[in-house]
């Protein structure tokens, strides 16, 4: 009878363990055909976080549950995956967080990194602000794994960027002085969703290199893709402000990129207002798929499928010899 009921509890313990965070460690499937179809899959995962998951405010429950997910992700893919956990303290409250790495060789062992946050605001759902980020990232890093880019690939998942860019800036603050030299760029990917113009900023410059080559790519495939006109001179023609997670690697002086939708004709021409019609949907209750799909009909899945094909080319294709190391 002893020897039965230890067996039950360790079918418990293992019931239990294999239950992260309210997410299977048996990672959500999808099937393969999706990767075949632009943004595609970056919807699902993006539906998946918002929904199944929901809001995930910085050292939630629901941020937990969305670190298990994009884990698993990972792990299904077959990228080796680690867990940085760090841990910072606002207004006298410790909150412990984590970013999510997965590494891809490739042809050098120079490496590019590709960010995205997790988290989210409690309005809303956070379909926006940043569930389109990390599906795009996902369904990137799907679409890549089994090609030989010419950089390595270190696709990160931050946590707390919504609490003052805490994941983005522990991860840059670990790195070592050799890390940083042989890191040729680092893109970010924030808010794709339902801005009325879709961009890719750079770095001032020569370290520039990224948002030119995106936007060579731009021309030859036609997207619906520019950049940041210039019209508010703090904010440079082609650049952009410091507070997404490019911000901690840029002032370690690596060149960045980042992808947003946005409007920067608007408003007080900074990034901030995103619609004409709505203003400002991040941060608010209207951060949802079916304000969003009212309101914008198509424009989800336009602007998944759009950054998805550029960041799939620029991952293939990017070279930065003209500013080599």
């Amino acid at each position: 009878m002893k020897k039965k009921l230890a067996l039950i509890l360790i079918a418990l313990m293992v019931s239990v363990l294999g239950f992260v965070g309210g997410v299977s460690a048996q990672s959500v499937t999808y099937h393969p055909s999706l990767a075949h179809k632009d943004g595609a899959m970056a919807y699902e995962h993006m539906k998946y976080l918002a929904y199944e998951i929901g809001p995930r405010v910085a050292g939630s429950e629901n941020e937990q549950k969305a670190k298990a997910y994009i884990k698993g992700q990972f792990e299904r893919m077959g990228f080796t995956t680690e867990v940085q956990e760090f841990s910072y303290t606002r207004r006298g409250v410790t909150t412990v967080s984590s970013n999510i790495i997965a590494y891809k060789p490739g042809k050098s062992s120079k490496q590019v990194i590709v960010g995205a946050h997790y988290d989210s605001v409690a309005a809303g759902r956070g379909v926006d602000d940043n569930a389109s980020g990390v599906g795009v990232m996902l369904e990137v890093a799907e679409v890549l794994k089994k090609i030989n880019t010419p950089y390595s690939i270190v696709f990160i998942a931050f946590g707390a960027e919504e609490a003052g860019l805490q994941g983005s800036n522990y991860y840059a603050s670990q790195m070592t002085k050799a890390e940083i030299e042989y890191t040729v760029g680092m893109i970010n990917l924030d808010s794709l969703a339902v801005g009325d113009q879709m961009y890719v900023y750079g770095s001032p410059g020569d370290d520039g290199f990224i948002r030119d080559q995106a936007l060579k790519i731009v021309d030859k495939k036609k997207l619906n893709v520019e950049t940041n006109p210039g019209l508010n001179p703090t904010y440079p023609a082609g650049t952009t402000g410091d507070w997404s997670d490019h911000a901690p690697f840029k002032r370690a002086g690596i060149p960045i990129g980042y992808l947003e939708s946005t409007n920067w004709e608007i408003g007080d021409m900074d990034g901030y207002t995103q619609t004409v019609k709505h203003r400002g949907v991040w941060h608010t209750q209207n951060d949802t798929i079916e304000f969003i799909e009212q309101e914008f009909p198509g424009r989800i899945q336009e602007h998944l499928s759009t950054f998805s094909v550029l960041l799939t080319d620029l991952l293939k294709f990017m070279n930065k010899t003209i500013t080599a190391k």
